[in-house]
C-alpha cells in the first residue's frame, strides 16, 4: 500500500518552515495520541504522524524525500529509519505541551507559586455638585490583609515551617504509569504541602496558619471633578493581599451620582430649562437663571423668541474629567409656559389681542397697549 504524502499528513505546505512543521506535528500528535484518542485507528495515525515528522524535520531526509519520494528516504537509511519509535523522547520539544497534562517532565523543583491578590469592589453615591466639582471621601472596606501577628508566614511567632517529609521540600510528587508506548512520569503538586514544599507545624493563633486575616480598613478616595455616574476608579494595590509574597490586588470604586432638582447633565454641559410665558417670548425680557456655583446669571430674551430656542453661557458647565481648566457650558433651552387656567380679565385681554392679530390694518400702538395690559395681568 502506497504511503500518504508526508506534507499531507501534517497538513503543511512544501515550503513550510521548521517551526511550522513542529507546530503542526505537536497538534497532530495531541489529536492522535492513544492515551487521549480512543479511536481504533488512533495508534496507526499517531505512528504515521511521527514518521512524517522525523523525515520533514531533518533537512537531509527532507531533501531526499522532495526529490525521490519515500523511496529516497528508505534508500538513504538502508531500508528503514535511522532510529526506532521511542515514545515522547523522539518528539524534540514536545514535552512543553505535555507538561500541562503530566507536570514537569524534567523533574525541576516547583517553587511556591507567587499569586497576586484578588480585586475588591466598592460603590459610593455622591451628590450632583460633588460630581461636578470633585470631592474626597473616606470609605471603610473589608479586605484580606497579611496577618498582623505572624506577618503572613502562617506560623506562630518564633517558629518556622518544617520541610515537607512527603516531597522533601520539592513541592511535587512523581507517579509512574505504563502504557502501550512506554512509561510515563506524572508529576503533580504534593498533596501534603499543596506544592509549598513545607508544612506549618505550629500555626499562628490569630490566622490559624492561613497567613492572612480579614480586616476593616479606611481608605481616602479622591473623586475627580467631572466624573459621571457609572464610572469606575481603580486604586492600585488597595485590594486583597497576595499569597507567597505576591502583590495585592486592586480596589475598584464605582460612582453613582444623584440627580439634581434644577440641572441635568449632557456630557460637560449643564442644561437648565427656562419656562417663559407668551408675553416674555413676544416682547422680550431679561431673565435671571441659576448656576451650580450659586451665582445667578442674567440672559436677555429678545422679542419674538420662539419656543425651543437655546441660549448658552460659556464656561458655566462641568469641568473636563482630565482637565479642570476646561469646562462645558450652561445650556438654556426656552420652554413656553402655557397657562392652564385664566380668570375673566386675562381671558378678555387675550381675546381682544387675538382680534387685533387677525386684522393687520389695526394700529400697532393698540397691540402694544394690549400687551402691556396682558403683561400686567399675567405678572
Amino acid at each position: 500500500m502506497a504511503k500518504r504524502d508526508y506534507y499531507e499528513i501534517l497538513e503543511v505546505s512544501r515550503d513550510a518552515s521548521e517551526e511550522s512543521i513542529r507546530k503542526a506535528f505537536r497538534k497532530k500528535a495531541m489529536d492522535y495520541h492513544p492515551d487521549r484518542n480512543k479511536n481504533p485507528d488512533a495508534e496507526e495515525k499517531f505512528k504515521e504522524v511521527n514518521e512524517a515528522y522525523q523525515v520533514l524535520i531533518d533537512n537531509e531526509k527532507r531533501s531526499r524525500y522532495d526529490r525521490f519520494g519515500p523511496a529516497g528516504v528508505d534508500a538513504g537509511n538502508g531500508g528503514g529509519f535511522s532510529r526506532d519509535f521511542e515514545g515522547f523522547d523522539v518528539f524534540g520539544g514536545f514535552g512543553d505541551i505535555f507538561d500541562s497534562f503530566f507536570g514537569d517532565l524534567n523533574g525541576r523543583t516547583q517553587q511556591r507559586k507567587v499569586q497576586r491578590g484578588s480585586d475588591i469592589q466598592y460603590g459610593v453615591t455622591i451628590p450632583f455638585e460633588e460630581a461636578v466639582f470633585g470631592t474626597e471621601r473616606e470609605v471603610e472596606v473589608s479586605r484580606v490583609e497579611k496577618c498582623h501577628e505572624c506577618r503572613g508566614s502562617g506560623s506562630r511567632p518564633g517558629t518556622s515551617p518544617a520541610t515537607c517529609t512527603t516531597c522533601r521540600g520539592v513541592g511535587q510528587v512523581r507517579r509512574a504509569e505504563r502504557s502501550l508506548f512506554g512509561q510515563f512520569t506524572q508529576i503533580t503538586a504534593c498533596p501534603t504541602c499543596r506544592g509549598n514544599g513545607s508544612v506549618i507545624t505550629t500555626p499562628c493563633d490569630t490566622c490559624h496558619g492561613a497567613g492572612t486575616e480579614r480586616q476593616q480598613h479606611k481608605i481616602a478616595v479622591k473623586i475627580p471633578a467631572g466624573i459621571e455616574s457609572g464610572m469606575q476608579m481603580r486604586l492600585s494595590g488597595e485590594g486583597n493581599s497576595g499569597t507567597n509574597g505576591g502583590p495585592p490586588g486592586n480596589m475598584y470604586v464605582r460612582v453613582s451620582v444623584r440627580e439634581h432638582s434644577l440641572f441635568r447633565r449632557e456630557g460637560t454641559d449643564l442644561v437648565y430649562e427656562v419656562p417663559l410665558n407668551l408675553v416674555q417670548v413676544t416682547l422680550g425680557d431679561d431673565v435671571e437663571v441659576p448656576t451650580l456655583n450659586g451665582n445667578g446669571e442674567t440672559i436677555k430674551i429678545p422679542p419674538g423668541t420662539q419656543p425651543g430656542a437655546v441660549f448658552r453661557i460659556k464656561g458655566k458647565g462641568v469641568p473636563h474629567l482630565n482637565n479642570e481648566h476646561r469646562r462645558g457650558d450652561l445650556v438654556i433651552p426656552i420652554k413656553l409656559q402655557v397657562p392652564t387656567t385664566l380668570d375673566s380679565h386675562q381671558r378678555k385681554l387675550l381675546e381682544e389681542l387675538s382680534k387685533t392679530m387677525e386684522k393687520p390694518s389695526d394700529s400697532n400702538d393698540r397691540e402694544k397697549g394690549l400687551f402691556d395690559k396682558i403683561k400686567g395681568a399675567f405678572g
